[in-house]
């Protein structure tokens, strides 16, 4: 069996028994599960969950499981002229979710934010002809299942299909990566933060942490590097990690406002 971990909902290397821990739990931005350390199968998943299938705007869905497990993040299918690109992974697929997909024209590549959404991505390339997993090397050691589908990119930016760009910011994770879209949000710009610029509850807002769940907040400097990453692209729609945290309108501006009170609230 391939064991995912409950907590994180990463997938593991196929063993017979699952491993004692889990490194991506155990570490200090994570955490274990109140109830201890447990595991699941892909197999267990598909029968009490299913995919929740949300188109976002044109060429963009959005994908969430349902009931939440794990994290509890999206994945979101964008489509370009040139091909798709997967954002962001799940710890399972249905068959509803991979239909919907292959008939948008199924995926070309693969890339994710940080560690804790890499969950079932080696499935998910398999699923669709072995599409390449772009993972920043700064993160390398949080794979848990090795593939040779997956590539180590270096940098500061990497160019993909259609205009898209991966965008390294750091902060929450070494390697941790944003995606800008320049044809979302009607051509406007869109930003796909993950937990790296995480979207507030009350949608008028972004914060950078080091730790979510732990609370821990990013300094001021990684803070910084963080919005200055991101302030050369213009953007006016953040999609954030989860769904329905999503700022439609004007998140340029609020990224930027959005770290002045964290640099104040850091000075007190």
């Amino acid at each position: 069996m391939k064991p995912i971990c409950v907590t994180c909902g990463t997938q593991f290397e196929d063993s017979a028994v699952p491993p004692d821990r889990c490194p991506i739990c155990q570490d200090e931005r994570q955490f274990v599960g109140l109830d201890g350390q447990q595991w699941t199968t892909l197999e267990d998943l598909r029968s009490r969950h299913e995919i929740d299938i949300v188109l976002q705007e044109k060429a963009l869905t959005s994908f969430s499981i349902e009931p939440h497990f794990g994290i509890g993040q999206r994945a979101f299918l964008l489509q370009t002229p040139e091909g798709n690109i997967l954002w962001d992974c799940l710890s399972m697929f249905d068959a509803a979710a991979a239909d919907h997909i292959r008939r948008r024209g199924g995926v070309q590549y693969i890339c994710i934010s940080h560690p804790h959404y890499y969950a079932a991505m080696v499935e998910w390339s398999r699923e669709f002809g072995n599409a390449p997993i772009y993972l920043h090397r700064d993160d390398a050691e949080w794979v848990m299942r090795k593939s040779p589908q997956i590539e180590f990119w270096s940098g500061e930016t990497k160019r993909l299909l259609g205009g898209v760009k991966l965008v390294r910011c750091g902060g929450h994770f070494p390697g941790g990566t944003v995606l800008y879209w320049p044809a979302g949000a009607e051509g406007k710009g869109a930003l796909f933060t993950g937990d790296i610029i995480q979207v507030a509850p009350d949608r008028k807002h972004v914060a950078f942490m080091w730790s979510y769940p732990n609370w821990v907040p990013l300094g001021p400097s990684a803070s910084k590097r963080v919005a200055a990453a991101v302030s050369p692209h213009n953007f006016d729609r953040i999609y954030g990690a989860f769904p329905k945290l999503t700022i439609a309108t004007g998140g340029k501006q609020v990224i930027a406002d959005s770290l002045r009170r964290h640099l104040h609230a850091m000075s007190e």
